[in-house]
């Protein structure tokens, strides 16, 4: 009887944890966006139905205006779906979403304030004690390697550093997802390639979940464990590419890597329908 009741308890435990597996972190589920201005309509997203896994790194690659970044204002609260349902551990988001941390292409960093003062702001909004708060913003700096740059200003540094301090900034409180609209797209190609590099060994390390747009081809293969190709408006999921790349793959080694290639190839042939003049034939 011992050994049936443990037997059961066991079948209890893994259909739990395959429950558990089962459930994406977040979920659109035919979800539409419409935006109003008068008496015109603008279709953002369509009947879009998508699920992204705890600790992937996704990216969303498409045409301008194809809804990448709706989704991302979908996902943290700051607009709502006009239909159809944005889940976030299985509950739909109907509100602010304070699981997630969001990066634009803008750093956003207050310039009287250091580095250190500009990493320490989600911390001093969290009422942290002064002395935790020193230790987790010297913390973020040396993650990020941005130690002994702790007292400049943004002003005294270069677009890097400051793109450095913005994601330490982001990760001061913790979020469980990153949230980045094209965050390296006004850096030139080292620093940006430097960036990304950064940012996978960051995100990998403490095991984050990202959603990650981008208009760069490579960039969306280089960093994804899977990309979400959109169609032109209204946007539509329209191929999922699975990179299968390593998670610590090195961004500098990869252009060279066979499977690198075949995937970009892929993807530019996917993204080709909405590169062609309109008119154009096949």
């Amino acid at each position: 009887m011992t050994i049936s009741l443990e037997s059961e308890h066991v079948a209890l435990a893994r259909r739990c944890a395959s429950a558990a597996v089962a459930v994406p972190l977040i979920s659109f589920q035919n979800v539409s966006k419409v935006f109003k201005s008068g008496d015109k309509s603008l279709v953002a997203v369509e009947d879009l139905t998508l699920s992204i896994r705890t600790g992937e790194f996704v990216t969303l690659v498409g045409p301008s205006g194809c809804g990448k970044s709706t989704l991302l204002n979908m996902t943290a609260g700051l607009m709502k779906p006009t239909t159809g349902v944005v889940s976030y551990a299985g509950v739909p988001v109907n509100g602010i979403n304070r699981r997630v941390g969001y990066m634009t292409q803008s750093d956003h960093l207050l310039p009287w304030r250091s580095i250190a003062g500009n990493i320490s702001v989600p911390l001093e909004i969290q009422r942290m004690k002064a002395a935790a708060r020193k230790r987790r913003v010297q913390e973020l700096i040396d993650l990020v390697g941005l130690s002994g740059f702790e007292t400049s200003y943004p002003s005294q540094v270069s677009g890097g550093m400051r793109k450095r301090a913005a994601l330490a900034r982001l990760l001061a409180s913790d979020p469980e997802t990153l949230l980045m609209d094209e965050p390296f797209a006004a850096l030139d190609a080292q620093l940006r390639l430097a960036m990304q590099a950064e940012l996978r060994k960051v995100c990998t390390g403490l095991e984050k979940t990202v959603i990650f747009v981008t208009h760069d081809p490579d960039e969306a293969i280089s960093l994804a464990d899977r990309c979400f190709v959109f169609s032109g408006r209204p946007g539509r999921i329209r191929e999922v590419i699975e990179t299968g790349l390593p998670a610590n793959r090195n961004l500098a080694h990869l252009r060279v890597d066979p499977r690198f290639t075949e995937l970009s190839h892929q993807l530019w042939e996917t993204l080709t329908p909405d590169l062609r003049p309109a008119g154009a034939g096949a």
